[in-house]
């Protein structure tokens, strides 16, 4: 399925999937959280996330849909391309 073109992603519950990012410094970490934010904004659709130091936590899932869907995986990658460009 799709979680398996994900690397680095899990779901544990089968109604989200998580990954944790871990950056070379804190700058980086905002740096992502920034970009992530104005694309999650544009999709209307916004991760549960968390941030310490260098470290950002996530989860996905579509709330309206009780589970996952399209956007989870959409964001999820896309996520992934900027982590990668920052040095993650």
């Amino acid at each position: 399925g799709l979680l398996a073109e994900l690397i680095g992603w899990a779901s544990p519950d089968g109604e989200a999937i998580t990954r944790e990012f871990e950056f070379p410094d804190f700058a980086r970490a905002m740096a992502f959280m920034t970009a992530v934010a104005v694309r999650a904004d544009r999709m209307d659709h916004h991760p549960e996330w968390s941030n310490v130091y260098r470290k950002v936590s996530v989860r996905l899932t579509t709330h309206s849909a009780h589970g996952l869907t399209r956007l989870d995986f959409e964001l999820a990658g896309y996520m992934a391309e900027v982590a990668q460009g920052l040095g993650c």
